[in-house]
């Protein structure tokens, strides 16, 4: 899984493609609301309350992991598993161990060294809440759960559990997510284009959106041919993502997206390097990019395929004035 693709073209360059299908129907919403559900119960399940003495740290790992959230990762590594043809259900622990390192990368970007936040999901950030001490353990604590868990899913074979391990080890080491915060951190100053930008989005949160499509690829079983249009759709889902985030962080109030806001000014992000109106372009280009990967051999229109039904529930209006 090579994440470091600055030669990843601009979705809005090369020949037109004529006008795209609509996207997946309504439904999707309320099939993705289902798992969501599914997911949270499985979270709640996996990082269990603790009475005990150290019961302060399970407390804080659950504070920042069942927190709100739209569980973007886990669903899309079972809409990935659906996709290749396996049962979504086998996906679903590897994709709430995804959902751990999220939770992890959140608390260390929240730290006052890092991005200093103070609300996260709607809720003070952990180290808010609970101090710097807790959260920085917490972190470490949720980041070796992740791998607990799938290490000991035995409903899959050693080589699955491995190459799951691999997938997730990957998108949050040095040449993924931790990368991409660093550049976030002390390369911005130095950004001189949106493609610079970019090459930071794909590791800072690209990273675990193609980590979902590996694990669903592996649960599958699906040979490498098969997913390399999985790994196309999950980089354009990251970078609309990130666009997306960066918008909001300009132009929404805190208590519109439960998170502090006006905080990229100096960081030269696209939004900052185009413009609000080239950003927000910009984003709806890699939607529809993503549409396009979304369709898969023998389908009528990508509005069949599991990908695109997660793209509909992620982004909704924005999906749609994409492909208007």
């Amino acid at each position: 899984m090579d994440i470091a693709v600055g030669g990843l073209a601009s979705p809005g360059s090369g020949p037109s493609t004529g006008p795209l299908p609509h996207p997946a129907p309504v439904s999707s919403e309320s099939r993705a609301a289902s798992l969501r559900a599914a997911i949270e119960r499985r979270l709640d399940e996996l990082v269990p309350d603790d009475p005990g003495p150290q019961g302060v740290l399970r407390q804080a790992m659950r504070w920042s992991l069942l927190a709100p959230g739209k569980r973007l990762r886990p669903l899309l590594a079972m809409a990935a598993a659906r996709e290749l043809g396996a049962d979504p259900a086998d996906a679903l622990d590897a994709g709430c161990a995804l959902e751990m390192l999220h939770a992890a990368s959140l608390v260390l970007d929240d730290l006052p060294c890092m991005d200093d936040a103070q609300l996260r999901r709607g809720r003070p950030t952990l180290h808010v809440a609970y101090g710097e001490d807790v959260a920085i353990l917490a972190s470490i604590a949720l980041l070796s759960r992740a791998f607990q868990v799938v290490a000991t899913q035995r409903s899959l074979p050693a080589s699955v559990r491995g190459a799951v391990s691999a997938a997730l080890a990957e998108a949050i080491g040095a040449d993924g997510l931790a990368a991409g915060q660093i550049e976030d951190l002390r390369g911005a100053p130095a950004r001189a284009s949106a493609a610079d930008a970019q090459r930071c989005n794909l590791r800072k949160t690209g990273a675990l959106f193609l980590a979902a499509v590996e694990v669903g690829g592996a649960v599958a079983r699906a040979p490498a041919a098969r997913r390399e249009r999985l790994g196309e759709f999950a980089l354009h889902l990251g970078c609309a993502f990130q666009i997306r985030d960066d918008l909001l962080d300009a132009t929404a109030r805190p208590e519109q997206v439960g998170k502090d806001t006006g905080r990229d000014g100096e960081r030269r992000t696209i939004v900052g390097l185009l413009g609000v109106e080239r950003a927000a372009r910009e984003m709806r280009a890699h939607l529809a990019a993503a549409h396009r990967a979304a369709a898969g051999p023998g389908r009528g229109a990508p509005a069949d395929s599991p990908l695109a039904a997660f793209l509909h529930a992620a982004f909704g209006d924005e999906l749609r004035a994409a492909l208007a």
